[in-house]
């Protein structure tokens, strides 16, 4: 038996035999920067080409052996040791807990049943939809054609083109294409709230790259902007629970509503801060307008018979400017000690009789 082969032996049987302590100084010993195995390969170099080509693949061939042999015994004894832990660490359920166990219901989920029962007092359905959307639902069929200009207002996350035919794939920047595939899957009269996760490429106080918003859709036979009005009105005065609510309604463009119109509303100043209500000045809470017609057509719908008004707005902002937030970057850190200072209690049910908000 050669040197090499009797090393081989010698290495193997001490890995068989070792704990993770001593399978590391195996380790060290064979493979380190002055290890057995390590100088063999070293050595090489000092070889005829002849030696060399002969003695190169026994030696690489021992070191595989040994690392081989290194890797399924730490595994074996690592599995060991967690399967050990974990039976030494059985839970008894019957015992009482050290301290009572209580969660929180973070605010933008607070602001979103809120949202649901105000607007399902008005006769809205709670529409969903995909949140990886194609090109079509998210900007085409909303107006926005390949070379429209206003697909600039939307830092958009696309995904790579695949070989599939469904077109570019990419995360919503919108909830809006829930509206198409609502106005394409049933027939008007409609009236939902879409609300859900919306993304684009941007992050500072008031913008992450991940945000929830909100929007509603009429579809109906003479709609107008009175009704968008009073809709809009209804909802913030039921939301921030306050009757001096005052909106104002300022003419804007989106490439999917016309007229369009950036709603603001009333603020006044308390102890220093803004408080929706009142009119010491005016802050914009969201958009809205009338459904273009070239939206209606696209779903199929004749726009000289239905009309409808959409609207749109962030969630994280309304939690913000009514729960006293001021960086909208803390609703995503998780930080517990901020969750248990504005999250919600369970029992916390939003409710129109009891108030909406907690």
């Amino acid at each position: 038996m050669s040197e090499r082969d009797q090393m081989q032996r010698d290495l193997l049987a001490r890995i068989e035999s070792a704990d993770l302590d001593a399978l590391e100084a195996v380790r060290v010993t064979a493979l380190g920067k002055q290890g057995s195995i390590t100088a063999l390969l070293k050595s090489l170099g000092k070889m005829s080409p002849d030696e060399r080509q002969a003695e190169g693949p026994r030696i690489h061939a021992l070191r595989e052996a040994v690392t081989r042999a290194i890797a399924t015994r730490k595994d074996a004894l690592e599995r060991a040791a967690l399967d050990a832990k974990l039976v030494a660490e059985t839970l008894d359920m019957t015992l009482p807990a050290d301290a009572p166990l209580s969660g929180t219901v973070h605010p933008v989920s607070q602001v979103m049943d809120e949202l649901a029962e105000i607007f399902a007092d008005l006769g809205f359905a709670v529409a969903t939809g995909p949140e990886i959307e194609d090109d079509w639902h998210n900007f085409t069929a909303l107006n926005i054609p390949e070379s429209h200009p206003a697909r600039a207002m939307h830092d958009t996350f696309y995904f790579p083109d695949g070989d599939d035919g469904a077109g570019k794939m990419l995360l919503r920047t919108h909830t809006s294409p829930v509206q198409i595939r609502t106005m394409m899957a049933q027939k008007p009269p409609i009236r939902i709230i879409a609300p859900g996760r919306t993304y684009r490429s941007d992050s500072d106080a008031t913008h992450t790259p991940m945000f929830h918003q909100v929007e509603g859709l009429v579809i109906d036979k003479g709609i107008t902007l009175g009704h968008l009005k009073w809709t809009l009105e209804t909802f913030l005065k039921a939301f921030f629970e306050r009757d001096d609510i005052v909106l104002r309604l300022r003419p804007s463009y989106f490439p999917f509503t016309e007229p369009s119109a950036e709603v603001d509303v009333g603020f006044s100043i308390q102890k220093g801060k803004r408080v929706i209500g009142g009119s010491d000045g005016w802050m914009e809470v969201l958009g809205s307008g009338m459904v273009h017609p070239k939206v209606i057509a696209a779903c199929g719908l004749d726009p000289d018979e239905w009309q409808g008004f959409a609207f749109g707005c962030g969630i994280d902002r309304l939690a913000m400017l009514k729960y006293g937030m001021d960086d909208l970057r803390a609703f995503f850190d998780g930080d517990l000690r901020w969750l248990k200072h504005y999250g919600f209690s369970t029992l916390d049910v939003p409710t129109l009789s009891g108030g909406v908000g907690a």
